[in-house]
């Protein structure tokens, strides 16, 4: 089974979470319902099964709680894929809604890289009174610098933010499924096992 448990506690937020790769139950507690609901549409579409339990100091902003969610994430993603044999490693996902269109390239390259590009009159847009769309690109970063993936995010055109925000979810979400996936586009390694898809052969070291 390709799961992980992970908790992580400092003086400022407090997570817990339980990812299964290949499916499973979801059940996301957050102090935000807008942040809950990306990561429902993440989990969702990205065939994941989650178990989270997320508290932070929302009195002072989302931030933290937000970013740390996405490093126990990516340290979850990183220790359920194990040394990454037999993935498809490379994946890409479109998602629209509506008007907002987003695109997600992943690599899961063992080395963490995050590249995230929005329209320049929604840099400083906010999705709610609590959550501006930058949150977005924190909790990416933090994903992919932990999980150690590489991970391009463009939001090629949109107008609403609350669009933007989960067409970027959605395609991630997507490119996640594919590239996480085992399937017949690695072949056997050379003992019978399935193969890392890496010249160098590994994709941990």
């Amino acid at each position: 089974m390709r799961t992980a448990s992970i908790e992580r506690k400092t003086s400022e937020t407090e997570i817990r979470a339980e990812l299964s790769l290949d499916g499973g139950d979801r059940r996301i507690d957050t102090p935000n319902g807008f942040f809950s609901h990306m990561l429902d549409a993440l989990t969702r579409h990205g065939g994941l099964g989650l178990d989270l339990v997320a508290r932070g100091d929302v009195e002072i902003d989302l931030h933290h709680t937000v970013e740390d969610t996405g490093i126990v994430l990516g340290d979850a993603l990183r220790e359920a894929l194990g040394d990454r044999a037999g993935v498809r490693r490379f994946a890409h996902g479109f998602a629209p809604l509506d008007e907002a269109l987003a695109r997600a390239v992943v690599d899961l390259s063992g080395r963490g890289s995050f590249h995230f590009r929005l329209p320049a009159d929604l840099e400083q847009a906010w999705v709610t009174t609590e959550f501006p769309l930058t949150l977005a690109g924190d909790f990416f970063g933090a994903l992919a610098d932990r999980g150690r993936l590489t991970l391009h995010l463009d939001v090629l055109c949109g107008r609403n933010p609350h669009h933007v925000a989960e067409a970027a979810f959605k395609a991630v979400a997507l490119a996640l499924r594919d590239a996480v996936s085992l399937g017949p586009a690695v072949s056997p390694g050379a003992e019978g096992g399935a193969e890392v898809p890496s010249t160098k052969g590994s994709l941990t070291a």
